[in-house]
């Protein structure tokens, strides 16, 4: 019989077994982050400034191997699994906030759940091209009147008229979507059963009928493109469905914990640069005839962000283990379900903690709006509402704990 101590001696041997890298994603992890400083880094002032972005970035990161990174090699893909996905998603964000979150949309929220629910035509339609970056994925599922509640709020319909499926609706804040070509989407098939009526649609962006509404100006992660989309008799084949007809919820969750475990390691990412900085700039700014580093009310809140930090990229890489190799269909409930909402509602409260003594840190400077720190500081309002909000994350938490 096996005694609680060997039991925690078991636990603790499996979280070592995930949570240590291997040669291969340490390469790939060092190879993210040399192209994220040298090529993405530089971008990211006129990115914020201007809520720019680079008319070729995706197919210059489909060149640089940092698209597709869990589609199979024969589709133009790294052949990776989640866990290192995530990784790529940390270290991108860390060096370009706003290149991260599009990379996350596009290769996480659009290309692996295509890959993850998509039939084999629609697989090797779409996915050759959003590996290569010639293709700019998004996904849409947020309304104005559905956010929160965006499966029992939504009002986008998708009404079967032959072979065809015509869609009326909108989308809003959808990242991507001013520039995608492909965007997966989601829309009430039969009212009458609700949230549970709701079907997946693989659209593409030329289709009659759809129309960015508007592009939105963001207060963080300036440059990822972010709109407002407009469906008016948009008629698509019924090919162009993702799963069965009303099955469009199992599609949605066996996405979203991964996506709530993905934000956690976006959290870490740009948590770690806010330490970076705070750390540099503690070391060169002097008050007092000596660097403020030196000062133990500075060295306090430095310690203070690191354990921020490293707990996050504990918490979340725990997440990210369960996740990986999720099968399909699973997700949405239980223990899976708890966890990765925990670990993104603990990164997202431990980045704006070590963001905002960082930010204090850099004192005057750190209010400049074309500051590095700056642009961190109001990126991380949206890890705290994106993928569920924080109140959210917590009744999921609290749901699961009464289940047991």
């Amino acid at each position: 019989m096996t005694t609680q101590s060997e039991a925690i001696a078991a636990d603790l041997e499996a979280i070592r077994a995930n949570y240590s890298l291997t040669d291969e994603q340490r390469q790939i992890v060092d190879h993210v982050d040399r192209v994220s400083r040298e090529v993405l880094h530089p971008l990211q002032a006129r990115m914020d400034e201007e809520e720019w972005w680079p008319e070729d970035l995706f197919k210059q990161m489909g060149e640089l191997g940092l698209l597709g990174i869990t589609a199979p090699e024969e589709l133009g893909g790294s052949g990776q699994d989640e866990f290192t996905q995530a990784l790529v998603s940390e270290v991108i964000s860390k060096w370009n906030p706003a290149v991260g979150l599009s990379h996350g949309a596009h290769d996480n929220l659009c290309l692996n759940n295509l890959l993850r629910n998509g039939s084999e035509e629609q697989v090797k339609k779409y996915v050759p091209g959003l590996c290569s970056g010639e293709l700019v994925g998004a996904l849409g599922l947020t309304e104005p009147g559905a956010g929160s509640d965006a499966l029992g709020s939504m009002a986008t319909t998708a009404r079967r008229d032959g072979d065809d499926y015509v869609i009326n609706g909108s989308k809003i804040y959808i990242t991507n979507g001013p520039i995608a070509d492909v965007i997966l989407l989601y829309a009430k098939t039969d009212k009458s059963k609700g949230a549970k009526g709701i079907s997946a649609f693989i659209i593409e962006t030329d289709n009659p009928g759809f129309k960015v509404a508007q592009k939105l100006d963001k207060m963080g992660f300036r440059g990822s493109p972010t709109g407002e989309l407009v469906f008016e008799d948009c008629r698509v084949p019924a090919s162009a469905m993702v799963g069965e007809e009303n099955t469009g919820v199992s599609v949605v969750m066996s996405g979203l914990d991964l996506e709530r475990a993905m934000v956690a390691s976006v959290c870490v990412g740009m948590a770690e640069r806010a330490l970076e900085l705070g750390l540099e700039y503690a070391k060169i700014r002097e008050q007092f005839g000596k660097p403020i580093a030196s000062f133990q009310m500075m060295q306090s809140k430095l310690a203070e962000i690191y354990i921020e930090v490293e707990t996050a990229r504990a918490f979340g890489y725990r997440a990210l283990a369960a996740c990986t190799g999720l099968p399909k269909g699973a997700g949405g409930r239980g223990e899976i379900h708890k966890l990765t909402a925990a670990a993104c509602l603990y990164a997202s409260e431990a980045f704006n903690k070590a963001v905002t003594e960082a930010c204090h840190i850099h004192g005057g400077s750190g209010y400049m709006q074309d500051t590095e720190i700056n642009r961190l500081f109001r990126a991380n309002k949206l890890l705290e509402i994106g993928a569920g909000t924080s109140e959210v994350r917590k009744i999921i938490i609290a749901e699961e704990l009464l289940r047991a």
